[in-house]
């Protein structure tokens, strides 16, 4: 019997878990329409694609610990982070960096991955809608949005 070590076990995993999570950035932009009516994409103050004032800004959105946006709009005044829920910022706070592909696992199932990431079947963020086909692909687009 062939014996695969941990390592190069792990390895491999990661590697397939990957080449699964990778995107089409192009298929992306035309899925964004769902994702702008509550999220807009600025930097700077500059409106690179237009969107909602409801969610936060998503430049930058890839690398970014969840819940610390500060740039919420609400018309022209910049809101602080108060517009996350408490689960939200906890979910940060206990090391929720977002990727790329953990943005496409929360798009699929926003409270499904708050709640299964914080281990609380009561959390809940203020998104509720689900991309049910192309996920992989938003979350690629929204890797082209930053420094």
């Amino acid at each position: 019997m062939f014996k695969i070590p941990a390592a190069m076990a792990l390895f491999l995993l990661l590697i397939s878990s990957q080449a699964i999570a990778a995107g089409d950035p192009m298929k992306g932009e035309q899925l964004y329409n769902r994702c702008s009516s509550c999220h807009a994409i600025i930097k700077d103050g500059d409106v690179l694609v237009k969107g909602g004032i409801t969610g936060p800004n998503l430049y930058g959105v890839v690398g970014r610990v969840a819940g610390t946006e500060y740039d919420y709009l609400n018309g022209s005044e910049r809101l602080p982070i108060g517009m996350f829920t408490d689960d939200m910022i906890r979910a940060g706070q206990e090391g929720l960096v977002w990727s790329e592909e953990n943005i496409a696992a929360y798009s699929r199932d926003p409270i499904g991955f708050i709640r299964d990431y914080l281990q609380d079947e009561t959390a809940r963020p203020n998104m509720s809608v689900k991309l049910k086909k192309g996920a992989e692909d938003v979350a690629a687009y929204l890797a082209t949005f930053g420094d």
